[in-house]
């Protein structure tokens, strides 16, 4: 199955990984060594209304191609009957979106391009 017709939840549920995995090397390589800590400080890039306004701030700077904006919005029109207590509909579906587009370059093996993207995230 060619990755543009997996459901935007699944490329979500893989990109979720990806995304995770950066942002756990980028804080360990920063020399943090402590789990809470770590945990702490990725909230600020792994929460869903962190990752919400990561979205914004990345299609504010004009950094997606139109592919990857379709792959966005469809991450974002995806019926999903569940979120989080702590978040509104909207924000999930933005974080959610996302996490799609990681997901959805990785089965399309742009590693290079999810590195880009993850680096602007890093460092926004």
């Amino acid at each position: 199955m060619a990755p543009i017709e997996i459901n935007s939840l699944v490329l979500a549920y893989l990109g979720d990984t990806v995304y995770e995995n950066y942002v756990r090397l980028y804080l360990i390589n920063k020399g943090i060594n402590h789990v809470k800590t770590l945990q702490e400080e990725s909230l600020k890039y792994v929460s869903a209304k962190s990752q919400s306004r990561i979205l914004r701030t990345l299609i504010n700077d004009n950094i997606f191609s139109e592919e990857e904006l379709e792959i966005i919005k469809r991450g974002r029109n995806s019926k999903t009957n569940s979120h989080p207590k702590n978040t509104d509909i909207i924000t999930y579906k933005e974080a959610t979106s996302l996490e799609a587009l990681i997901g959805y370059l990785k089965l399309e093996n742009k590693e290079e391009r999810i590195k880009e993207i993850m680096n602007k995230v890093l460092n926004h």
